[in-house]
């Protein structure tokens, strides 16, 4: 893709989320087992997003350990959790559509431009780190770098990356969608 359209879509990354997630709620019907359902599987995107803000050491090092072993792109992972999670939650499959369909084109644009920026920052390191770990879905062995010696998780480094937004925003999601179903408005 080229180098300067990724960034224009991956700018807009946000911006386009904004308008989705009005007609997300627009069309949502939410009913209490969705909700509970969605937000069970959007906690599992928060624990994978934590886990990987964890190791994360964003513009310093290349990070190959903890997630980042089993997949280049474990915060992704997460978030796609999320997006499956409030799919399911908003209880309708329209706002199911528009919120896998966002996810995939945003996400995938990004991860492709991300992988660019890796490339050109570490080189070589970095291409022998794309031939063993996959882009987007876990393998189930690490390939012996998931834990190397001095790489822990950190929740400095998870508090530095400011995940806990996450949390709130899942939150506030799930507190949005009850109080449509509790009022009858969704």
């Amino acid at each position: 893709m080229n180098p300067l359209l990724a960034e224009k879509i991956s700018r807009w990354r946000v911006r386009a989320g904004y308008p989705v997630a009005l007609a997300v709620f627009y069309f949502a019907r939410p009913v209490p087992k969705l909700i509970l359902a969605g937000g069970l599987i959007g906690f599992v995107g928060l624990l994978i997003r934590a886990y990987a803000a964890g190791y994360l050491h964003k513009q310093e090092v290349l990070t190959t350990t903890g997630p980042y072993a089993y997949t280049r792109n474990p915060l992704y992972l997460g978030s796609s959790f999320l997006a499956v999670g409030l799919a399911i939650a908003s209880g309708n499959r329209i706002s199911a559509v528009l919120l896998l369909a966002y996810f995939s084109f945003f996400y995938f644009v990004v991860m492709r431009k991300e992988e660019s920026e890796l490339l050109a920052q570490h080189g070589t390191a970095f291409e022998e780190y794309a031939r063993r770990v996959p882009l987007f879905l876990p393998r189930l062995s690490s390939g012996g770098t998931a834990h190397a010696e001095g790489a822990s998780f950190s929740w400095a480094q998870y508090r530095k990356n400011h995940e806990y937004q996450a949390v709130f925003g899942l939150l506030a999601i799930l507190g949005l969608l009850v109080f449509l179903w509790a009022f009858h408005l969704g």
